[in-house]
């Protein structure tokens, strides 16, 4: 997609970005490792072709350690998570950071595919951790839409060499 854009969300954005964070994650939080995170109040990209904004990646820095929030894009397979991702990537290197890390859940095939192939790995396994985070954001599905049940936390990391 040689018309993509990837910008810096900035605070006009705040609005918009919730917005798009509630339409693809049911709430305008995410909650991992037991943790409530609002990721309209992070640092993030967005990606557009055009005018139409059609990706979405949030983050947040804590030492040496990168976390991807919440990553999205309305147009698969067109190059849209991996520019995102070689953003965030280049800016943690440039922040002196070590790894670039996020969580995501069992069921997400199609997540773990795609973050395998860019080099992440899976670093942890939090069985049931799903069961504790329900109890912050009570709209987490019991199953995905591909019939398997949302029960484990899965950490991927990616080491940023220097």
């Amino acid at each position: 997609m040689n018309d993509l854009l990837v910008r810096a969300i900035q605070a006009s954005d705040r609005n918009w970005v919730a917005a798009f964070v509630k339409s693809h994650w049911g709430s305008e939080i995410v909650v991992a490792k037991g943790r409530i995170i609002r990721p309209a109040e992070l640092a993030g990209f967005a990606a557009s072709k055009g005018k139409e904004p059609i990706g979405l990646l949030t983050y947040r820095i804590e030492g040496l350690d990168c976390e991807i929030v919440t990553i999205d894009s309305t147009v698969e397979g067109a190059g849209v998570g991996t520019a995102l991702i070689n953003v965030v990537r280049k800016i943690a290197k440039a922040k002196g950071c070590k790894r670039l890390w996020l969580i995501t859940t069992n069921d997400n095939l199609n997540a773990l595919g795609f973050y395998q192939k860019r080099g992440f790995q899976i670093i942890a396994v939090r069985p049931n951790a799903v069961d504790e985070a329900r109890k912050l954001k009570p709209q987490i599905s019991l199953k995905a839409a591909n019939g398997i049940p949302i029960r484990d936390e899965l950490e991927l990391e990616l080491e940023l060499s220097e």
